[in-house]
């Protein structure tokens, strides 16, 4: 038992014990206090990754979760690779669509090769066609070979050909390699502006 110096509240009269009652020291307390803030610290440090994840578009919440969303974020690199080869026409024969036709369809223009600016100089042919580009960047390789216009669901085939045709290229592909635009430009080595 730990002992504390001696003081008057030790004397112990004939009457009522006067004065505070020192009880003995419980073994163990630090680490409670320690759990706890290691408890606290945890759930802090697990809201703060939520929200910086969420204030960075890279999660999202939507009611379907059995397809990934497309993300908030105006980031246009995407690093997967698109499957299969690129066909000059689609499996539905429709026309090329006009400008607008687009409605609410996001497109995104991407450079795929190294030359600096081929994305811009894309995005301004489009926008003067008619076409409104939400957004534009490098692509997450720079060999890309060929100019391909990806789009997400058949419906969109013919405003990918119609964006095809603004560009002056005929390759377009369904793919959902690029989940964070409805169409996706990906231009190649053979662009020229």
């Amino acid at each position: 038992m730990t002992r504390f110096p001696h003081d008057r509240f030790d004397d112990v009269t004939d009457g009522p014990r006067v004065g505070a009652h020192r009880g003995s020291y419980r073994r163990g307390r630090g680490w409670i206090a320690f759990a706890w803030a290691a408890l606290a610290t945890g759930v802090l440090v697990g809201i703060g990754v939520l929200v910086l994840a969420l204030l960075n578009g890279s999660y999202s919440f939507n009611g379907d979760s059995s397809s990934p969303a497309p993300s908030a974020s105006s980031s246009a690199t995407s690093t997967a690779a698109p499957s299969g080869e690129p066909s000059a026409g689609s499996s539905s024969e429709a026309a090329a669509a006009s400008p607008s036709d687009q409605g609410s369809t996001t497109l995104v223009v991407l450079n795929g090769t190294s030359t600096r600016g081929l994305a811009a100089t894309a995005t301004t042919k489009l926008t003067t066609a008619g076409w409104k580009v939400t957004s534009s960047g490098n692509a997450g390789t720079t060999g890309t070979p060929s100019t391909i216009v990806y789009y997400q669901q058949e419906s969109q085939a013919a405003l990918a050909k119609g964006i095809a045709a603004s560009l002056g290229v005929s390759a377009v592909q369904q793919s959902s390699a690029f989940p964070n635009a409805d169409v996706s430009v990906v231009l190649g080595a053979d662009f020229t502006g």
